[in-house]
């Protein structure tokens, strides 16, 4: 999409999609995004959750997509309950969670050689001491591996981690979320090799 969009250096180390309560969607359709409440964030906003697809709006878009569809579910937590809480706290878990430091430390970088899914899955479960939901661009048309395409961590309502096990007729709900041109991430397999891509090409 980055051609048709006009997506201008994206960043080269992982970003913020979104904080979403696991089994609504668009809560509240009266209480709308309004950018004045997260001025003080800004700054972090543009770094850590950047909307590489809309970037002429004013890069806002994407915000306000999130808002409306999870953070007004998100708002019945007093912890999220304004957006300034909402996107304070996401940015809050993000730091904490400190991804890009994590698989730097466990010699899980970009590489045009391919990875273990399985060896992905133990370093982050041994770093973290819970498993994430690992989520991937299948192969393309004779090609054989899969490319990581996201990381989802869970977390309870007291917002500790916890592990992302598929609760029965949860996995398609969350899977259908982000489409990369006519691509859909799913769960990873863990027995196609992994290519991890220093940048989407």
């Amino acid at each position: 999409q980055m051609s048709t969009n006009d997506c201008q250096d994206p960043p080269e180390y992982w970003t913020i999609h979104g904080l979403w309560p696991d089994k609504a969607e668009e809560c509240n359709r009266t209480w709308h995004f309004n950018v004045s409440e997260i001025k003080d964030l800004l700054s972090d906003m543009r770094r850590y959750w950047p909307d590489v697809l809309h970037s002429s709006l004013n890069r806002t878009h994407f915000w306000k997509h999130e808002w409306d569809k999870h953070g007004t579910c998100a708002a019945t937590l007093e912890v999220l309950n304004s957006q300034k809480k909402y996107f304070g706290k996401a940015l809050e878990l993000y730091q904490h969670v400190d991804l890009n430091n994590c698989l730097l430390k466990a010699g899980i970088k970009p590489s045009s050689s391919y990875y273990q899914m399985t060896a992905i899955k133990e370093a982050l479960t041994r770093f973290y001491g819970v498993t994430p939901k690992i989520q991937c661009l299948p192969p393309e048309e004779g090609e054989k591996a899969q490319t990581i395409g996201q990381i989802e961590f869970c977390f309870t309502k007291e917002l500790q981690l916890r592990n992302c096990t598929a609760l029965k007729g949860e996995s398609a709900l969350m899977q259908a979320d982000l489409k990369l041109g006519t691509e859909e991430l799913s769960v990873c397999s863990d027995t196609l090799p992994t290519y991890y891509p220093s940048q989407v090409q």
